[in-house]
């Protein structure tokens, strides 16, 4: 191929669909509405031909004119992204970057969902060569506070909720090694908060220890938990950096962004 012809590759076949994304664009980079003569000038189209596309973008509601002159984005493109997000699912989202995991770790890694008082296997990825009994069937359950996962949504809640988890459920305990204080649990879930990661220490199945990471969706919320379970004598530290790459990755994929994220946690509104 030549040079020219890779970079026409790159655009739109159709000169006035670029026009169009372009315009769109520099929409989409301010909320309030712009002055027709401040987007022709980000775009380099001229106003007479800025202005023909916008009016009939305005007819599509993919564009909105507020007040003669000005432009911003319109609600048929928030209509469309919610058919987007519905179809958009936190399992197929996972599917391929588990597989990655566990081809690495070569131990079972697990996407789990809050239900409740309670964390819900929803996918693993495993091979019958990990060496340790397979307790953690999709679909199967367990109580947040005894789980690696359950641990990272607990710790999303407040205080007062924690609280109450704890009043309900009694803290009820599975091994000698489970955390069946409320003061205790607390500590654990204030590092939970610190790193951004948990860890179920031999506290659901003994000789069995997790780490997980969590999944965030487009809007910063906690979906659900990416987890390595392996036997605790080989649960190997240095997989935490993949496991929260995965787990970004995974994020990513739902329409989360970090830099965003960051932005609302400084203005005072930390995702959880």
């Amino acid at each position: 191929m030549k040079k020219d012809d890779a970079g026409a590759a790159s655009k739109p076949s159709v000169q006035v669909l670029e026009r169009m994304f372009t315009l769109i664009d520099v929409l989409a980079s301010r909320e309030e509405a712009i002055p027709l003569k401040e987007i022709s000038e980000k775009t380099g189209l001229h106003p007479s031909t800025a202005h023909r596309i916008l009016n009939d973008l305005t007819l599509g509601r993919f564009v909105d004119r507020p007040e003669s002159g000005s432009y911003r984005l319109g609600m048929r493109l928030l209509e469309l992204g919610n058919l987007v997000k519905a179809r958009l699912s936190v399992r197929d989202a996972a599917l391929l970057p588990m597989r990655g995991l566990h081809k690495l770790t070569q131990q079972p890694v697990n996407l789990s969902m809050r239900q409740g008082d309670e964390i819900v296997y929803v996918e693993r990825a495993y091979s019958e060569r990990s060496g340790m009994q397979v307790v953690r069937a999709i679909g199967g359950r367990a109580p947040l506070h005894l789980t690696s996962t359950g641990k990272l949504f607990l710790a999303a809640d407040d205080p007062q909720r924690v609280r109450a988890y704890a009043m309900r459920t009694g803290l009820a305990g599975h091994t000698r090694n489970s955390i069946t204080q409320l003061p205790v649990l607390e500590r654990e879930l204030g590092k939970a908060r610190q790193y951004g990661i948990a860890r179920d220490n031999e506290e659901l199945e003994l000789g069995v220890r997790c780490m997980a990471a969590g999944v965030y969706d487009d809007q910063a919320q906690l979906v659900a938990g990416l987890s390595i379970s392996a036997p605790a004598d080989r649960l190997d530290e240095s997989w935490l950096p993949k496991l929260q790459a995965t787990a970004e990755e995974i994020s990513m994929a739902l329409g989360y962004h970090r830099a965003r994220a960051a932005k609302d946690a400084e203005a005072g509104h930390p995702h959880r």
